[in-house]
């Protein structure tokens, strides 16, 4: 499984979906968009949202935070 965030280092919501994703063992490939402009336009180009944080696993979208939306996505449920 394949789990990519698009991020920033003062996003709240960023910073709870990193913590999820440790405390449920998963690897995260994390990319800060305010430096990589390659991640930013990716994000972009993935959800069509300027805001983080954008969620891709194994090629499905989540924007935002949804802590059940995730559940499900990586069937914790």
């Amino acid at each position: 499984m394949v789990i990519k965030i698009y991020s920033t280092p003062n996003c709240a919501y960023c910073k709870m979906a990193k913590e999820f994703f440790t405390e449920n063992n998963f690897q995260v490939e994390e990319f800060n968009v305010i430096e990589n402009s390659k991640a930013r336009e990716e994000m972009f180009e993935k959800s069509n949202q300027k805001g983080v944080p954008v969620i891709d696993i194994d090629g499905e979208i989540y924007v935002g935070f949804n802590r059940a939306a995730l559940r499900k996505a990586l069937k914790l449920e």
